[in-house]
């Protein structure tokens, strides 16, 4: 492809920026009639803005487009001379690109055309570390393959592929967890000292799109997007299931951040598909910054541990939430709320419409004391607590009892429609803090057994059918005004 051609469609993939910005405003003010959404939601994502046009082609300044050569080096050369210029166009021309990690900065398209791949270092040492979150923990960490750290006004986009090559992590991760640091008891740990690089990471920036692209085997989370605000992610098919099942392959965390849009993404993970997140325990309390306004909307799940997860990192608080017409197909929870007794934060306002999913574990599965291996943090005599690398500590800090406890409340389903699941209902708080104001409507589950719900009051039902193949009901424990009338039962 010559390079007029190649810049006339990376020109026009730039000018569909606006006017997916003009059909989303359609698609909502159609919806606007048929449910209800809250007045922030138009607030969310990048506003509009207009780079320099000025093309840069990595080529030209080093890079070897034969997937072997390592371009890190002659990537980054190629945007710090466009960041010189005043911004523009950093692009590719067709082949294959291997590359560790590289920092996009402001006023800049990144384009990955079609017929463009991006590959990921095997090698963690060519993954620059840098300050970071990972999991809900300020530490030093490998930054992603592509970053967007503390910049404004930058798209990554396009039509290729970035390909993550996150199988050798992957390995790498589960011998280190089997075959040292569980037998030693160190579950909770692991997690953070088996560095594996995300793909996309978006930290402390603004005004940023991430669109179009196919992301595809993720060494960690796949895309990031770290205390940053007004940020669109658009478009992006994930894809981590290939060559195996990546541990912590999450597609979207948003994490401690606001007035996110994500839209029309189709994700096929091996753990949460759309997450948000808010820090957890010591650290994420120290931190306390929330993750609100968040609008979720159009988008497919496929495999992966939840369609639309909050948690398990609830310390800064989830609030002001709006999911809509999602579809979920085999993937293991629907709405997943979890956190720990360490953690603390507050759930609040979350309001999920429109919902369809075939062959889900559990559609509604909430708790508070979330997988006790991995959220309780207990250090084996064997170590000298003065010796223990930073991150350790912040892990072994201890939460004050009152704080640690998580409130969940205000929480609304309208629209939804499952089959196939294998449980319904699956919703227990504690005595401590009991799950308050749930509200179904519209919600025909199709499952083999109902369920249970604990330690949960006032919920409303307005035509709600839960089908269970053992001719069962929820049971309930210690709740009030929880009330699942026999109507709410069908039998085939």
């Amino acid at each position: 492809m010559n390079h007029i051609k190649l810049a006339g469609l990376i020109l026009y993939s730039l000018l569909t920026i606006s006017c997916k910005q003009k059909d989303a405003s359609v698609k909502k003010e159609k919806s606007n009639a048929e449910s209800f959404i809250p007045e922030w939601v138009d607030k969310v994502g990048a506003k509009s803005f207009e780079n320099k046009k000025e093309i840069f082609f990595v080529n030209d300044y080093g890079a070897v487009n034969d997937g072997e050569t390592l371009n890190t080096e002659a990537i980054q050369k190629t945007i710090d001379a466009c960041f010189d210029a005043g911004g523009g166009v950093v692009t590719f021309k067709p082949g294959s690109y291997l590359s560790g990690s590289i920092f996009i900065k402001s006023g800049i398209n990144f384009i990955v055309p079609k017929g463009v791949t991006i590959k990921g270092s095997e090698n963690i040492e060519d993954y620059k570390e840098i300050d970071t979150r990972v999991a809900g923990i300020e530490m030093v960490w490998p930054a992603a393959l592509i970053n967007v750290k503390e910049q404004t006004n930058v798209v990554l986009g396009g039509d290729g592929v970035i390909d993550g090559q996150g199988k050798v992590f992957w390995d790498y991760y589960w011998d280190l967890r089997k075959n040292d640091y569980e037998p030693r008891g160190l579950r909770w740990i692991v997690d953070y000292d088996a560095k594996r690089p995300r793909t996309v990471l978006v930290q402390n920036s603004k005004n940023i799109f991430v669109q179009d692209l196919n992301l595809q085997r993720a060494g960690f989370w796949t895309v990031q997007v770290l205390y940053s605000e007004y940020i669109t992610v658009d478009g992006l098919k994930i894809r981590n299931n290939i060559g195996g099942h990546g541990p912590s392959t999450d597609g979207v965390d948003i994490d401690s951040s606001k007035w996110i849009l994500v839209q029309n993404c189709d994700i096929d993970c091996n753990d949460d598909n759309f997450c948000l997140k808010a820090g957890r325990d010591w650290d994420g309390q120290r931190v306390n910054k929330p993750t609100e306004y968040v609008v979720i909307k159009d988008c497919i799940a496929r495999q992966g541990a939840g369609l639309f997860t909050l948690g398990s990192e609830t310390s800064g608080s989830i609030r002001h939430v709006f999911v809509s017409n999602i579809k979920g197909m085999g993937t293991k929870n629907g709405l997943n709320i979890k956190s720990a007794t360490n953690r603390g934060g507050t759930v609040e306002d979350i309001y999920l419409e429109n919902i369809k999913m075939d062959s889900v574990r559990t559609f509604m599965q909430v708790g508070m004391n979330w997988n006790p291996n991995y959220s309780y943090s207990k250090l084996p005599e064997e170590f000298n607590k003065d010796s223990i690398p930073v991150h350790w500590k912040k892990m072994l800090e201890k939460v004050d009892s009152e704080k640690g406890i998580p409130t969940f409340r205000d929480i609304t389903l309208n629209n939804i429609h499952v089959k196939g699941a294998q449980t319904a209902i699956n919703v227990n708080g504690l005595e401590q803090s009991v799950i308050d104001n749930i509200t179904l409507n519209n919600v025909y589950i199709q499952a083999k057994t109902a369920g249970k719900i604990s330690y949960s009051s006032n919920w409303i039902l307005n035509n709600v059918k839960i089908l269970p193949d053992d001719g069962g009901q929820v049971l309930s424990e210690n709740t009030q005004k929880v009330d699942l009338p026999a109507s709410v039962y069908q039998t085939k």
